[in-house]
């Protein structure tokens, strides 16, 4: 029987990869998609399944501005790292008195940002709006897209869009789970049939944006979930597929670096996608 190879690439959308008018633009991530377009015109035939992430989101988010207020009606700029204690000290504070099935909304960011910490993910980041549903800025970044639906054409088969971050109380990098996982909201929680999907596969090649950010924590959740090397040894990192977001407070790029090093350290292997 023929290997199963699946592909997915994480968040590869116009607010990350158009360098024009990316609200979140991840410097190189259009390089990146015109490679990961490359890999599919040229060993398409190859891959089973081909799996996409989408970031999601409204308007008013928890990593959004606009939710946001201080004692002078001010609203955050982007960038602006929001801490628990920042919150109990009545520094930032929620632009609503109450959220969907939380009718304190001071309470619920008060306590949304300590799991936050306490679970060592980043802490609570405000962004500038970004991948707004129906916006251009949601959509798959032409280049990669045309290759996505050529894909389709030739092989019989649908791509598998994933979405996540549409729940305005939770952050949501990972494809797998949300930062902090709202009961009340199914979409923020641990996505097994997702994760059944890749485990059913014999080789995952991944790529995406950002390698920082929404695709690295992708990763760590998988490596949790997987919970055994050989399904960790089916993932193949396609390094010359990924970008980190540049910030001058955090030096992204090394966190990426190191991470792909530790991840390949566990198992995973790393190649490029000219190696295929």
């Amino acid at each position: 029987m023929a290997e199963r190879i699946d592909l997915l690439v994480i968040d590869p959308q116009v607010s990350f990869c158009d360098p024009q008018i990316g609200e979140l633009y991840v410097p190189g991530a259009e390089k990146d998609m015109e490679r990961v377009a490359n890999l599919i015109y040229k060993f398409g035939s190859k891959i089973k399944n081909i799996h996409i992430t989408l970031d999601c989101h409204h308007f008013y988010d928890i990593a959004h501005p606009g939710f946001w207020r201080n004692s002078d009606g001010k609203n955050p700029d982007p960038l602006t790292i929001i801490t628990h204690k920042d919150i109990v000290d009545g520094i930032w504070f929620p632009a609503f008195p109450s959220l969907p099935n939380y009718p304190n909304a001071r309470e619920y960011v008060k306590d949304y940002t300590k799991k936050l910490e306490d679970s060592g993910r980043y802490p609570l980041c405000i962004w500038p709006p970004h991948g707004l549903i129906g916006s251009n800025g949601n959509n798959v970044l032409p280049v990669l897209f045309k290759a996505l639906v050529d894909w389709e054409k030739t092989n019989h088969n649908n791509i598998n869009y994933v979405s996540k971050g549409s729940c305005i109380t939770t952050e949501h990098y990972s494809a797998i789970k949300a930062e902090v996982p709202n009961p009340h909201d199914p979409s923020t929680q641990l996505n097994t049939s997702f994760i059944q999907t890749l485990m059913d596969s014999d080789k995952i090649l991944t790529a995406g944006e950002a390698g920082s950010h929404c695709w690295k924590f992708t990763m760590e959740d998988l490596l949790t979930e997987f919970n055994d090397d050989s399904y960790v040894k089916k993932i193949v990192i396609l390094e010359d597929g990924i970008s980190p977001v540049v910030s001058p407070m955090v030096d992204f790029p090394a966190i990426q670096a190191q991470f792909i090093t530790d991840m390949k350290e566990q198992g995973m292997q790393v190649a490029k996608t000219t190696d295929f």
